[in-house]
């Protein structure tokens, strides 16, 4: 018996190779969007800790750069950043010292003034650079806010992970120390210096791109308090207190007379 052709079965087989060809198509086109994005991903992530890690080279530099010119009037130096993923933040008026001075374990303190100073910020979303919850640490300096004699720096660098950002700080703090004992009419008088980094800016800002951040001394001040008495103690104690968390550094006196200075480095960040 001759078996007749069937058009319709043929036309099936055709529709069905050509569906199984538009799947085939589309899927291959999703896995390849979807490895693509991955790979961008990892890109990005890989960018954005680079960036990050640079950022902490170019904070560190700058606080050379700024330490160089504080004390040296009208001096000025720049440090080139490149932010791409994250921002620079100078914020105004992030910290406040309010210093004081209190001779052997007297109870009476002497204020040696207070002082607004800026802060200089690098922040990163932790989609590029995670620390770990609640992360923090001081690359340079530490959670003190002053220190006595001249191996320690002025400058605090921290880093830290905190709602979502990781960020790198540069803070300055403030430094005592007693630098001459000198007779006068008989009587020895102890000269303790306070030296302070007070860096200003014109406005709470924020920068990202290609930028120069530059740091110039504007202008420096000396306030001298004193002389008190040193009666019955070998020592003063020097503190530094902001947001009620003090920091104290013990320097040592002869018995005789105290005065205390007070130098304060007006240094303007700007870009």
């Amino acid at each position: 018996m001759r078996r007749l052709p069937l058009p319709f079965l043929r036309h099936n087989k055709a529709v069905s190779y050509a569906i199984s060809a538009v799947i085939i198509t589309a899927v291959t086109v999703s896995l390849v969007l979807v490895v693509a994005l991955y790979a961008y991903q990892v890109l990005e992530q890989q960018r954005g800790g680079a960036e990050f890690d640079v950022a902490k080279k170019s904070i560190l530099a700058f606080d050379d750069a700024l330490q160089d010119v504080a004390w040296k009037l009208n001096a000025s130096r720049m440090v080139r950043f490149k932010v791409e993923f994250g921002a620079l933040d100078l914020i105004s008026n992030a910290l406040t010292l309010n210093l004081s001075a209190r001779i052997g374990n007297s109870s009476e303190n002497y204020s040696l003034g207070s002082f607004s100073t800026n802060v200089v910020r690098y922040s990163i979303g932790t989609r590029y650079v995670t620390l770990g919850e609640n992360y923090s640490s001081y690359i340079l300096g530490d959670d003190g806010l002053i220190v006595g004699g001249n191996a320690e720096s002025l400058s605090r660098v921290f880093i830290e992970e905190k709602l979502g950002l990781a960020s790198v700080t540069l803070s300055y703090r403030a430094r005592a120390i007693r630098t001459s004992v000198i007779e006068v009419n008989g009587t020895m008088v102890n000269y303790v210096a306070i030296w302070v980094i007070k860096v200003v800016t014109e406005y709470s800002a924020t920068y990202i791109h290609d930028f120069d951040l530059k740091a110039r001394c504007i202008d420096i001040e000396t306030d001298t308090f004193g002389p008190y008495n040193v009666t019955n103690a070998d020592y003063c104690t020097i503190a530094v207190e902001s947001e009620d968390e003090p920091s104290y550094v013990q320097i040592g006196l002869d018995a005789g007379k105290v005065v205390f200075s007070v130098v304060v480095a007006e240094v303007r960040v700007s870009v």
